[in-house]
């Protein structure tokens, strides 16, 4: 796949940086193991992050700033790494959705980037664009039905938005049956090395628990 990034978004965050991850997987409703690393995780937010403070971090924080800037406001459409996090941060439960869901949800967390998942073999075309959602733009998120994405960064392949750092797309979500992953950081912060960072991490964690090779990740920015 081809990202491009737009100039609507260049306008108004011209160093975003993003990374892709693409990756042959072998998806499984639960691992054990992967859940003991979310736990593990959860527990030292606890220990070291408050409701308050999470809005500090760095990637968070800068996808916040985004928001206001493309108008949306993000404590009510907050950013998918806020919502984990905050949720884990009021001793709430993480959903288990399955084992790569599960999986990005933890690099997303420990990382604080909002990150999509996608089962890349139902995308329209092989370009995705990175752009701001139009007034009345359709759009249904996983599990929430027609969503308002006006003022949300998006992505779009050729028949339409597929992600958002708040909700990715039902049409293009992964299940038991993916095996083409695509996977998309958004570092709004412009924080190359920890963006690619994510992305290695991303690929270890496929490694331990999607009997993958990893595959292989690029990063892509504003120009």
């Amino acid at each position: 796949m081809k990202v491009i990034v737009s100039h609507e978004i260049e306008t108004v965050c011209p160093t975003f940086v993003g990374a892709m991850v693409e990756a042959e997987v072998t998806n499984s409703a639960y691992h054990d193991e992967l859940w003991k690393e979310i736990d593990q995780l959860g527990e030292h937010y606890r220990q070291t992050l408050t409701t308050e403070t999470l809005k500090e971090m760095s990637s968070i924080a800068a996808t916040r700033q985004v928001y206001r800037a493309c108008g949306k406001d993000p404590s009510r459409y907050r950013p998918a790494s806020e919502a984990l996090i905050r949720r884990m941060l009021q001793g709430k439960q993480l959903y288990q959705i399955d084992t790569l869901v599960d999986l990005i949800n933890l690099a997303s967390i420990a990382y604080g980037y909002s990150i999509g998942g996608f089962d890349a073999d139902k995308f329209v075309g092989d370009t995705l664009t990175l752009g701001i959602g139009r007034e009345g733009e359709p759009y249904e998120g996983i599990g929430r039905g027609m969503i308002n994405i006006h003022g949300l960064p998006v992505y779009r392949d050729a028949q339409g938005g597929v992600g958002t750092p708040t909700s990715d797309n039902e049409r293009t979500k992964i299940d038991l049956n993916t095996r083409h992953l695509l996977v998309l950081i958004n570092g709004y912060d412009g924080n190359a090395e920890r963006v690619a960072e994510n992305a290695r991490y991303i690929q270890d964690l496929l490694r331990r628990y999607c009997q993958s090779d990893g595959g292989s990740f690029s990063l892509y920015a504003a120009t």
